[in-house]
């Protein structure tokens, strides 16, 4: 199974995270976005959307993070507790993905240009992100796990997208509930300490602007 995948990609430690919880080993393929390896001819092939992560399972190529965590958890999963065959559990973990679509991109967009761009920090953009923040503290509010009692594919998803708020050394302290799950996470989530690299190389990218 082919995984093409830059570490410092939220989306993409998303699926090693999920992949390390599912014992499956991944044939990993680095693609630098910033040198342009997502637009070889090679990889348009592949995916014609040029975006990271993507997989190839014998022949079988898919992208976008969380359909690709879907895919992991129904055809390698031992049994459904990752992501539930109950149609009101699932519906739960399918919200949690949709929601961490919006607070990534609200992440990205205020963090990202500070970095790539070397832009000021916009308020509009940072109260965008901190309502979403605000809204997965109150989903967590009386769950040890971002989709009810048990974890699931939502929790990788949302890890991903919350360590890199850490990365960027936004203070996360006053999102109580967050916090609560976050230090859980860190320690009994599988593949954590690869995540935890992957920000790292996030932090030094900031540390350089």
């Amino acid at each position: 199974m082919d995984f093409y995948y830059t570490l410092r990609s939220p989306p993409c430690r998303s699926v090693l995270m999920t992949a390390a919880a599912l014992g499956i080993e991944l044939n990993r393929k680095v693609v630098d976005p910033m040198i342009g390896d997502h637009l070889k001819p090679e990889f348009l092939k592949i995916n014609p959307q040029h975006t990271l992560p993507t997989l190839v399972d014998n022949g079988f190529a898919i992208w976008d993070s969380r359909t690709i965590l879907i895919y992991l958890a129904e055809t390698y999963g031992k049994d459904d507790s990752l992501y539930p065959k109950c149609p009101q559990k699932r519906a739960v973990v399918n919200q949690r993905l949709f929601f961490d679509v919006e607070l990534y991109t609200s992440c990205a967009n205020y963090f990202f240009p500070q970095f790539k761009q070397n832009a000021p920090a916009d308020p509009e953009k940072l109260k965008k992100a901190e309502a979403n923040l605000e809204f997965l503290n109150l989903f967590l509010e009386k769950n040890q796990y971002a989709a009810g009692d048990s974890l699931t594919i939502a929790d990788f998803a949302l890890l991903a997208s919350i360590c890199t708020f850490d990365a960027a050394n936004y203070d996360l302290s006053k999102y109580t509930h967050i916090s609560r799950w976050y230090n859980n996470r860190k320690t009994t989530t599988p593949g954590w300490a690869e995540n935890w690299k992957g920000c790292m190389l996030v932090r030094e990218m900031f540390k350089k602007n």
